[in-house]
């Protein structure tokens, strides 16, 4: 019975050292941070901002993504309510045709926060979407996480290749 428990006392320190260093590795990185990732499509630049700005369809070609709610309030911006693993409200800050669009979080309690910047240009007879995240991780385990784990891109990176699929095409985010 003893041992027992001396390795299950043993397991749980172990995992709140993994933790604890975990946390204070992440508490030494810095909140902020920018990354983007592009792909090139062979499609005009108008409909992949029409699939883009289409976000009540995403649940149809993003996995990750199992319904979207509009929320229009008049006199207010686009904002739309994703629900996935977790929902997140996004508004959209801005809304240039066929060329940008700029997406933020409004949640506070995620333990992250930030914008997604989708720029798209013409590029060989097809179009460039580039997508520029400016992240904010408030809670350090995620910092860590996001660090060292999965990396700033990794979403960015399921978006546009799911992207492409949508367009029947395969791309590797740069």
């Amino acid at each position: 019975m003893k041992t027992a428990i001396v390795i299950v006392a043993s397991i749980i320190g172990v995992v709140v050292l993994v933790f604890a260093v975990m946390a204070l590795i992440g508490s030494q990185l810095p909140r902020a941070h920018t990354a983007s990732r592009s792909i090139v499509l062979r499609q005009q630049r108008a409909n992949v901002y029409a699939l883009i700005r289409d976000f009540k369809s995403a649940p149809a070609w993003r996995s990750a993504v199992k319904s979207v709610d509009i929320i229009e309030t008049p006199g207010q911006k686009l904002r739309f309510l994703e629900h996935g693993s977790e929902d997140v409200t996004y508004e959209v800050t801005e809304d240039v045709p066929n060329q940008r669009i700029v997406t933020r979080i409004l949640n506070t309690d995620l333990g992250y926060s930030g914008q997604w910047t989708y720029e798209l240009t013409d590029e060989n007879g097809g179009t460039r979407v580039k997508i520029t995240e400016d992240g904010d991780v408030s809670n350090v385990l995620f910092r860590f996480m996001s660090r060292y784990v999965f990396g700033h891109t990794s979403t960015m990176d399921s978006y546009l290749t799911a992207l492409a699929k949508r367009f029947g095409e395969s791309a590797t985010p740069q």
